[in-house]
C-alpha cells in the first residue's frame, strides 16, 4: 500500500530542507542500521524516473515548501487531517470491540480488534502522516503545535511511502 507522509524540518534553504526530509524518510525505511524500518521504501517528489510512485501515483506535489506558504499549509492540513481521521477510525473500532466482543474474542483478534488497539497506540507507521525532523511521529495536536511554534524556518517535505 502507498500513502503520502510529511516531514517537518527546520532548515535555512530549500536544498537543506529536502536533505533533512530525506534523512527523516531514510530513518523510517531503516537505512540507518539503528533505526527500525516502519515503511518499505519512499519516493520524494523530485524523483522523475519512477512510474509507480511519487508524482506518477499522486500527481504534482511540491518537493519541499515552507510550512507558512499556502502550499505548505495545504500539505500540513492534509497530513494532520489524515492522522486524525485514522486515529478516530481505529478508536471507533476499539470501542466497538470492547462493547461487542468477549475478552476471549478480543484475545483471538476476531474482527482485527487487537490490530485496531495497536493502531490507536502507534507512534509511527501507516496511521501517522506527519513526522518531526527526528523521524518521530506527530500523534496529537499539542505536539504539532509545539513543532510549529518552536521553529523559525520550518519546511514540509512530502514523500510517497510503501508499507
Amino acid at each position: 500500500m502507498h500513502m503520502v507522509i510529511y516531514a517537518l524540518v527546520e532548515a535555512s534553504t530549500n536544498e537543506k530542507a529536502l536533505a533533512a526530509g530525506k534523512a527523516v524518510f531514510d530513518r523510517l525505511v531503516g537505512v540507518d542500521p539503528h533505526a527500525g524500518a516502519v515503511f518499505d521504501y519512499y519516493v520524494t517528489f523530485d524523483e522523475k524516473d519512477t512510474s509507480v510512485a511519487g508524482k506518477a501515483r499522486w500527481g504534482e506535489l511540491p518537493t519541499v515548501t515552507p510550512v507558512d506558504s499556502d502550499a505548505g499549509q495545504d500539505l500540513l492540513e492534509h497530513g494532520w487531517k489524515a492522522t486524525k481521521e485514522e486515529f478516530e477510525r481505529n478508536l471507533d473500532r476499539v470501542k466497538e470491540a470492547i462493547d461487542e466482543l468477549s475478552d476471549e474474542e478480543i484475545m483471538r483478534d476476531e474482527d482485527l480488534a487487537r490490530h485496531a488497539f495497536h493502531q490507536v497506540g502507534a507512534y509511527d507507521g501507516p496511521t501517522i502522516y506527519l513526522y518531526t525532523e527526528h523521524a518521530t511521529g506527530i500523534r496529537h495536536r499539542g505536539q504539532l503545535d509545539r513543532v510549529l511554534e518552536e521553529s523559525e524556518e520550518l519546511w514540509i517535505v512530502p514523500a510517497d511511502v510503501h508499507y
